[in-house]
């Protein structure tokens, strides 16, 4: 059995590999640099401004703001805070409501928010104000009139408004606003891209601060499996966590590379991975199709016609038959109905836009799994 100073090291290992995403944040020191400096320079200045952050998720994006944003407030700067998520909106209009009731303490209707946050904003305003949006690709709409006010208040004259903006998408503005809009908006960009092997290493190491509960190897063996997938530093850290309960389980003296190989199966033998494995040969190829969109595009969205083109191409490189548009279009929908995807609402198309409902490693693990088999 495991000697009760192993079970201290195992603990102290889990509460470390457990500790808050992005407490501590090794290898985006640089990001941190750009942001902070993008915000200490508007509130000096008393300017407003708008910083568009994109990326796929579980590459920091998030919690480089919040960093930035604590040692923001340790300062001498006089400024309002406000932080809304677009996942926690039935509506986007809702954040119009949201807003207003920070700035003003009242409830207002979202198209009365609207009216009055245009006012507000045209005003000389008294202070300074930092509006965080997180998940900012969910404010969709047809007409865009959220987005476009967005980032369109902070460059009004006079205004004092700063919006920090942190999307999964890369070429949001410009998709959701024509080119022309978006370059008149005139962004800060930055874009976190996914993890190395070696930053992954790095920040798992960071957790567990010299404890020797983890041999090297297996911390080596975790950094490369996510690496090789996605780059999401969360991933990693789940796997290690994963790894620790199994060594626990076995009285192990140690988590070695073994222990690392069965959490990346267990997690990876998800039902969602699961369905995947149990899909026709052509879903799969559809499912591949869709990662190769994510990968050129580096964001995790595609349109049916541009992943209906890969998939085409993968069909003729495996010597297969390549079904018409329609037929494809039919397997979009199986996948959705089966919630491997997720398809917007309304009858298939062409222009219908696609994203994974599992993560990107589900998919590479499971295609990996019974592509070769």
């Amino acid at each position: 059995h495991c000697s009760c100073r192993q079970q201290v090291r195992f603990e102290q290992q889990s509460s470390g590999i457990n500790a808050e995403y992005g407490e501590t944040l090794p290898c985006r020191e640089e990001q941190f640099a750009d942001i902070y400096y993008f915000l200490e320079a508007k509130l000096e200045e008393g300017s407003g401004g708008c910083m568009y952050i994109s990326g796929v998720p579980g590459t920091g994006k998030t919690a480089t703001v919040r960093d930035v944003l604590q040692h923001i407030g340790d300062g001498d700067y006089q400024y309002q805070m406000i932080e809304i998520n677009g996942m926690k909106l039935s509506d986007p209009k809702q954040l119009y409501s949201l807003i207003y009731r920070h700035l003003e303490g009242r409830k207002v209707t979202p198209d009365h928010g609207s009216l009055l946050l245009s006012e507000y904003f045209g005003k000389k305003e008294k202070k300074s104000i930092i509006l965080v949006v997180d998940e900012l690709d969910l404010l969709w709409t047809r007409k865009q009139h959220v987005m476009y006010n967005l980032f369109d208040w902070p460059n009004r004259p006079n205004s004092k408004l700063v919006v920090i903006a942190i999307a999964n998408t890369m070429d949001l503005p410009e998709r959701m606003l024509m080119n022309k809009v978006a370059s008149r908006l005139g962004l800060t960009r930055m874009t976190f891209q996914p993890y190395s092997h070696q930053q992954l290493l790095e920040i798992i190491n960071s957790r567990l601060e010299g404890n020797t509960a983890f041999a090297p190897e297996a911390c080596m063996l975790a950094a490369r499996k996510v690496a090789a997938a996605s780059g999401d530093a969360r991933r990693a850290l789940d796997i290690c966590r994963l790894a620790i309960d199994i060594a626990e389980g076995e009285s192990a003296p140690q988590v070695k590379s073994f222990h690392i190989q069965r959490a990346v199966t267990d997690m990876y033998q998800s039902i969602k991975s699961r369905a995947i494995m149990n899909c026709t040969l052509y879903q799969k190829l559809f499912l591949k199709a869709v990662l190769g969109v994510f990968r050129r595009r580096g964001v995790e969205e595609a349109v049916f016609k541009e992943v209906y083109e890969v998939f085409s191409s993968l069909c003729q490189f495996q010597g297969l038959f390549s079904p018409p548009c329609s037929a494809v279009l039919s397997l979009a929908v199986d996948l959705g109905a089966s919630r491997i995807l997720l398809t917007e609402q309304g009858p298939p198309s062409l222009h219908t836009h696609i994203r994974l409902n599992c993560s990107q490693d589900d998919v590479v693990f499971a295609l990996k799994e019974s592509l070769t088999q």
